[in-house]
């Protein structure tokens, strides 16, 4: 099989990440639940993953380091937790439905909301997100890149608006994470959402947040913490407070593989082999008669992600051909980005998108682009 659908997950791991969760698997106890070797284990493997994450994002300390399962869940906590009815938020077009839905949900309990408009290339303004800036503006919420077309966010402008406002900045990364360096300092990052799975090549059911030292947000959940037992609260120091119950401790010591593999291979190395099936593919499809490409070709910065449409054929019959004729794994259909493919002009058809690793192979990327050239001459 060509896996051409890595900005779902990234179903190829290293190595080291799959030793990691299969030796946690046979000697893991449960962290902060016991005193005997194997839970003390399970501890160290977890604080270790925390500590490599804070330098990774450049946090202040690993206890602002939070374990989610995925990025929609570090988004729901996010979200859920430091908005209240009479506040404003401000989201953009580019979004997924992990940000979009609990904004919605939050909508309907009272919270206003503005969402800025892209353009038919995915673009947004970034005057546009100053200028929806309210009196009661409470955040801005926006992806780092996008899931649909691969354009990148430049999300230190944006982070500088938040800054000169005074307002909590929250960063969707589940397409950036491990893909480009991201410093929450730097970037005016007040939380980071992130995904295990992607670019941290982790395994599923593993992600986090980062939460600024001084950021308070409402747990979304309560219950066992190993701590504090016979309070009738959850605890409030950190990380505990926006974690209850067990850890994914076997898939944590993967996630943590995962990072160290990424430090070790180097991410520049990793993501210009990426960007180099992205461009090579890009260039070998993009002048082919019937084949509509969308997002940014001319952006400095993007996501190793080409989405593209044949003629009129439904995008999910397109991707059904090149997994049953030439056995290549794509993503057809919406996305989970419903608003992103408004402003494309997709709703209807939708669209096929092909994400790219670096362990993809230059005969992969040949037999994909000799794939389209052959499906468009069928139109």
């Amino acid at each position: 099989m060509i896996y051409m659908d890595n900005a779902a997950t990234t179903m190829r791991k290293p190595e080291e990440v799959i030793t990691a969760v299969v030796n946690a698997m046979t000697s893991m106890g449960n962290a902060g639940r016991g005193a005997h070797g194997a839970s003390l284990s399970a501890s160290r493997i977890i604080y270790n993953a925390r500590e490599s994450l804070a330098r990774f994002f450049h946090a202040e300390s690993p206890k602002q380091i939070v374990f989610t399962n995925n990025s929609t869940e570090s988004l729901n906590i996010a979200i859920k937790g430091i908005l209240k009815p009479g506040d404003h938020v401000i989201t953009t077009m580019l979004e997924h439905n992990s940000v979009l839905r609990p904004i919605y949900e939050m909508q309907g309990k009272g919270v206003e909301v503005t969402i800025v408009a892209a353009d038919k290339r995915g673009n947004f303004s970034y005057e546009a997100i100053e200028a929806a800036i309210q009196q009661n503006t409470k955040a801005i919420v926006c992806t780092n890149g996008s899931n649909l077309t691969g354009n990148y966010v430049d999300i230190n402008r944006v982070g500088g608006i938040a800054k000169k406002h005074n307002i909590l900045f929250v960063v969707d990364a589940s397409q950036t994470a491990g893909v480009y360096p991201i410093d929450v300092q730097d970037m005016g990052i007040d939380i980071l959402c992130f995904t295990g799975h992607k670019g941290l090549l982790g395994p599923q059911g593993t992600g986090g947040m980062y939460v600024r030292e001084g950021v308070e947000i409402r747990p979304l959940k309560s219950g066992g913490s190993g701590v504090q037992t016979y309070s009738k609260h959850h605890p409030k120091e950190m990380p505990t407070a926006l974690e209850a119950g067990t850890l994914n401790g076997h898939g944590i010591a993967g996630l943590l593989a995962g990072v160290e593999y990424i430090e070790k291979v180097g991410i520049d190395t990793i993501r210009e082999e990426e960007l180099k099936w992205m461009w090579k593919f890009y260039h070998g499809v993009k002048d082919i008669p019937g084949v509509k490409i969308y997002g940014d070709f001319e952006a400095e910065k993007r996501c190793p992600i080409v989405t593209l449409n044949i003629g009129d054929y439904d995008s999910s019959e397109v991707s059904d051909e090149l997994l049953m004729t030439y056995d290549i794994s794509t993503r057809p259909g919406a996305h989970c980005a419903p608003l992103m493919h408004e402003a494309l002009g997709t709703v209807e058809q939708g669209a096929v998108r092909f994400s790219f690793s670096h362990y993809n192979t230059e005969e992969e990327v040949e037999t994909a682009i000799r794939a389209i050239k052959e499906l468009s001459e069928e139109e």
